[in-house]
């Protein structure tokens, strides 16, 4: 862990969707992270008024020392709207980190991999993702990511995952779509719930079902979202020793 406040320039600024983007960020001093690990940015204005929040990393370990985080716009916000309207590449902001150890993954093989995110909770999932191919871990541990979004327009890292999903035989993406489905689409199509963990579950059993290990569940959200599908992976038979959560609430701006 880098102890204390550094500056990191920023080296590009990447639209994901709507209100969504993505900052590469290259710390001055160096920057070694785990999947899962998140840091803390702070502004500071002309009259020395300070804001600082904490953002999940996207981005594998292996591309370490860069670092990108994905945020959201939320308007009434301190932070997000100054990295929305504001930052540009080759600005340089403060950060510390990186921070967290219960939901951090390392890639090993002899283990079965799923991911449920809700929202902009994909950001992390998303690091753990890029990591296991990073590491040449693809073919030793079988994965799925059960998705929820609001509409096809809320999905975060959409190509990518397409672009994943297709070119990975060992892993599945699933979404589904809470609040609107266009025409055609072909997801799932209602909030996670017990039957679409099981969906989840049965799906990553098809990967590979002589492949040995646990299944490691790692879930991230809106609080109410973590709690309930946490609760489904224990009903599924996740061993709660395997199931890691890392929450979010209205104050992540």
């Amino acid at each position: 862990m880098n102890k204390g406040w550094h500056l990191a320039t920023v080296k590009a600024v990447k639209r994901e969707t709507g209100d969504v983007k993505t900052f590469a960020l290259q710390p001055v001093n160096g920057f070694r992270f785990l999947a899962g690990q998140h840091i803390d940015v702070r502004l500071t204005a002309p009259d020395g008024y300070q804001a600082q929040r904490s953002y999940s990393i996207a981005s594998a370990p292996e591309h370490a020392p860069q670092v990108d985080i994905t945020i959201e716009l939320l308007e009434d916000g301190e932070v997000s709207p100054y990295f929305h309207y504001v930052v540009e590449p080759d600005d340089q902001i403060e950060i510390r980190g990186p921070i967290g150890g219960p939901f951090t993954w390392r890639a090993k093989p002899n283990m079965k991999l799923l991911l449920v995110g809700g929202g902009s909770g994909i950001v992390p999932l998303m690091s753990m993702l890029r990591h296991r191919a990073a590491a040449g871990m693809a073919e030793k541990i079988p994965a799925v990511l059960l998705y929820s979004s609001r509409t096809e327009h809320h999905i975060i890292y959409r190509d990518e995952l397409d672009d994943m999903d297709a070119a990975d035989d060992n892993l599945s993406v699933l979404h589904t779509l809470t609040r609107h489905q266009p025409p055609g689409w072909t997801g799932r199509r209602r909030r996670v719930d017990v039957e679409l963990m099981r969906d989840a579950l049965e799906t990553l059993d098809d990967l590979d079902s002589e492949a040995n290990g646990d299944t490691v569940c790692y879930i991230c959200g809106p609080s109410d979202f973590v709690e309930n599908v946490a609760n489904y992976a224990v009903e599924l038979g996740i061993t709660p020793e395997n199931i890691r959560t890392e929450r979010f609430g209205p104050t992540g701006t």
